[in-house]
């Protein structure tokens, strides 16, 4: 009797090394959404593959889906766009990069909270080959670094500055909008918003904490952490 063997069980589809695109110069906030959803769109319809995009925005505020008025204390300082993403008010401005991402999530697993931990892996992963040591907290969006040179809070806890905001949403799982991580922004410029509702923390930059990192250092440093986090 010839028994024929049992059928072959196709692997899953690995996703192909996201398009990586770098827009020199500031681009405009209102065209870079456009440009996003045009490419979600594409995705979805199979018609285009996946992009990390990185730029940077003249000075401007972006407000999240869960942001509260109270929290723009400087309204009429830069202009303010409602985002339609996750979270509360930002700050985009020059020396801070931008990193968009649309990623199909239908070919990543289909789980939200895995990829907002793999972003902040990112992150986390792309910090430490600066030698800072990124960590996320409980009920605050975002990567943070601890601050020793610094008193500590009323309550003794260590002070923390924010380094990076994340801020995802999603179409037909397929995701837009992504990271900033401050490598050289006027800090000031924050002072407008309270970030992401937290008031008792600070923000920094890269330069800020003595790290003279330029923005090509840090696309190539993203560049490479991201095959480490996302294969």
């Amino acid at each position: 009797m010839t028994v024929s063997p049992p059928p072959e069980v196709p692997a899953s589809p690995v996703p192909p090394v996201p398009e990586w695109h770098h827009s020199p110069g500031l681009t405009d906030y209102v065209t870079a959404l456009a440009q996003m959803e045009a490419r979600v769109d594409a995705i979805i319809a199979g018609t285009a593959g996946e992009l990390v995009w990185l730029l940077e925005h003249p000075p401007l505020y972006t407000a999240g889906t869960s942001a509260r008025r109270e929290d723009l204390t400087d309204p009429g300082r830069f202009p303010v766009f409602e985002a339609r993403r996750g979270g509360q008010y930002t700050y985009h401005g020059p020396g801070q990069r931008v990193v968009y991402v649309m990623l199909d999530l239908t070919r990543r697993g289909r789980d939200l909270r895995a990829f907002v931990q793999q972003l902040e892996a990112w992150v986390i992963e792309t910090l430490a080959e600066f030698g800072l040591r990124g960590e996320i907290r409980e009920g605050r969006v975002g990567v943070w670094i601890t601050r020793p040179d610094r008193p500590p809070l009323p309550d003794g806890t260590p002070a923390e500055d924010k380094i990076a905001a994340i801020g995802i949403r999603l179409r037909k799982w397929v995701s837009f909008h992504g990271i900033s991580i401050n490598v050289e922004p006027e800090l000031e410029h924050f002072s407008g918003i309270v970030p992401c509702g937290i008031r008792e923390h600070g923000v920094t930059s890269l330069v800020d904490l003595g790290l003279p990192v330029s923005m090509a250092d840090l696309d190539a440093a993203l560049q490479r952490s991201f095959v480490r986090v996302f294969g």
